[in-house]
């Protein structure tokens, strides 16, 4: 009895927390299936004697409210108590704001006090409760599968193992299924219920043309825009000694009259003699991408972490469901115009542009991202710095094109960071630190508290919300004895020996208002004096020596 009454109060507990963050409430059965997500096991019915999920929820009067309906359905919602208002506020306040265009708001109010308040017990952040949602890249990779033909659902891990070398990781992202996942893409992702084949996924600007075969799951080809590109990186640039980049054979695509040349202009032209392309005027030379605008300082931000060298050195992406949209957008869009051989041939770069500061794209894997010149290794290399995921990496010279002005409107996305009132306790940090911190940032969405900003550095918290209790990154270094905590921020040593955001990133300004369009909505709101007053101190901390 004992063990089972311990069980069953785990078990409000739980039930407490997936009824809370399902706003509409769920059904017994999606309820079995949110707790096998979360805990991977079933429901513990036996165990406390209870024949079904509905049977065992009517045990929890104080936890559960159950609403019966008419055609013998029942929705379960969650029952606030004194620890959990908050959060409930702030689920109803988010599903006010969905009838109102909420998706463009994707933070939470900031109640909660800083994650040092408390170190040893820290309070649940609302964040717990939180959505999921599906990265940037995995967003990327459906509609790219999606994009030559419609696919049935259950042949969607088949294709996607086969396309892209591993199982579709929707789990890894907080989803109890295939088909939830999708379902958070449904402004893009169509599922169409069929009969005798199955569901049928689709992408939306082509649903017209599928919904009109009934037995021929596939959408007509001269439909489809050529996302694929003419040209795989391997015959992109021939890689062998001596290194020669030369174009490949293709046919050019019909991209509309005012992109259309005259088939014959060079036909009389000497073998031997080359041209010289003209710049097209919408060719970005002389320009730089602008930075996001600052964040509020204690406001709390969903991040992803894209880049780590060290817990003072590493660079993030705000999550935000428009934020997201935009990049996506941004490299099918890339994809779409420079696959094309005669677009591609138009913004080669000569030599001259290759320099270090130069805006421009690179291709890598058949997609396509901004990048700026960091230096030129030899006549067939150049080190580029990733804008919008913030790290370097040596390409090709062939591999790069001239940028089109247009790709200038979205700010860089990639944030350079460090982690907040921490320093390593060697001097400098160790490979076990940084493997360390690597491992709590991999592959999750994470809750960021921003402190401040220090020589153009984000510090921030950080904070992994998916597990039974809040960890926050600081306390975990400080514990493993990788780091000590402190009530200040000593500025990034590795950013000030290179900081390639600082060097080729404009802050964000007046002067590229023209340029940009409001696009980062993120719900920012400070925290009050007392919580403010509360976060600035630690329990033990003392000053760092700068």
């Amino acid at each position: 009895p004992g063990k089972q009454a311990q069980l069953m109060e785990v078990l409000k507990k739980e039930v407490r927390a997936m009824l809370i963050a399902a706003k509409e409430g769920l059904t017994p059965a999606q309820l079995e299936e949110q707790y096998m997500a979360m805990v991977c096991k079933p429901l513990p019915l036996q165990d406390l004697g209870f024949q079904s999920t509905l049977e065992m929820v009517k045990h929890m009067p104080e936890v559960v409210r159950i609403s019966s309906y008419s055609n013998g359905s029942f929705i379960l919602k969650a029952i606030a108590d004194d620890t959990t208002k908050g959060i409930a506020k702030l689920v109803a306040c988010q599903k006010d704001r969905t009838r109102t265009k909420a998706w463009k708001k994707t933070a939470m109010k900031a109640n909660a006090a800083s994650p040092s308040r408390n170190i040893k017990h820290p309070q649940r952040s609302p964040w717990s409760a939180r959505t999921p949602a599906l990265p940037v890249t995995v967003k990327a990779e459906l509609q790219d599968l999606l994009s030559s033909s419609p696919l049935l659902l259950k042949d969607l891990d088949k294709a996607f193992f086969r396309r892209f070398g591993r199982v579709f990781p929707y789990r890894q992202y907080g989803f109890s299924s295939v088909l939830e996942a999708l379902r958070s893409m449904s402004d893009s992702i169509a599922v169409v219920e069929q009969a005798k084949a199955g569901s049928l996924l689709v992408l939306r600007k082509y649903l017209a043309n599928v919904v009109e075969q009934e037995e021929v799951p596939r959408a007509p080809a001269a439909e489809m825009p050529p996302l694929e590109p003419i040209y795989d990186t391997e015959s992109f640039c021939q890689t062998a000694l001596p290194m020669k980049c030369e174009p490949v054979p293709t046919e050019a695509a019909d991209l509309g009259d005012h992109l259309k040349q005259p088939q014959d202009s060079h036909q009389f032209l000497p073998k031997k003699l080359t041209l010289t392309p003209e710049i097209p005027p919408d060719a970005v030379q002389d320009r730089s991408l602008c930075s996001l605008p600052p964040l509020k300082r204690r406001c709390l931000v969903g991040v992803f972490v894209e880049f780590v060298a060290s817990p003072s050195q590493f660079y993030i992406h705000i999550c935000s469901r428009e934020t997201s949209y935009k990049l996506q957008d941004l490299m099918f869009e890339m994809r779409h115009l420079y696959s094309h051989k005669l677009v591609s041939d138009q913004y080669v770069m000569p030599d001259s542009a290759v320099r270090p500061g130069q805006l421009c794209c690179v291709r890598v894997s058949k997609w396509w991202y901004r990048v700026i010149i960091h230096r030129v290794v030899s006549d067939q290399e150049v080190e580029v710095f990733y804008a919008d995921y913030g790290h370097l990496h040596v390409v090709q010279k062939c591999w790069l094109r001239f940028l089109k002005w247009h790709y200038l409107k979205l700010p860089a996305q990639a944030i350079p960071c460090s982690l907040a009132w921490v320093k390593p306790v060697e001097g400098t940090w160790s490979p076990a630190a940084t493997l360390l911190f690597k491992n709590l940032c991999r592959l999750k969405e994470l809750v960021g508290i921003v402190d401040e900003y220090v020589d153009g550095v984000l510090h921030l918290f950080l904070c992994d919300t998916s597990t039974k209790e809040d960890v926050y990154f600081h306390s975990v270094l400080r514990d493993k004895g990788y780091a000590d905590v402190c009530g200040e921020n000593i500025p990034s040593q590795e950013f000030k020996e290179l900081n390639p955001s600082a060097l080729y990133v404009q802050p964000s300004g007046k002067e590229t208002a023209e340029l940009e369009e409001p696009y980062l909505c993120l719900q920012q709101e400070s925290l009050d004096a007392h919580s403010e007053a509360a976060a600035l101190k630690l329990q033990g901390a003392e000053p760092c020596d700068r």
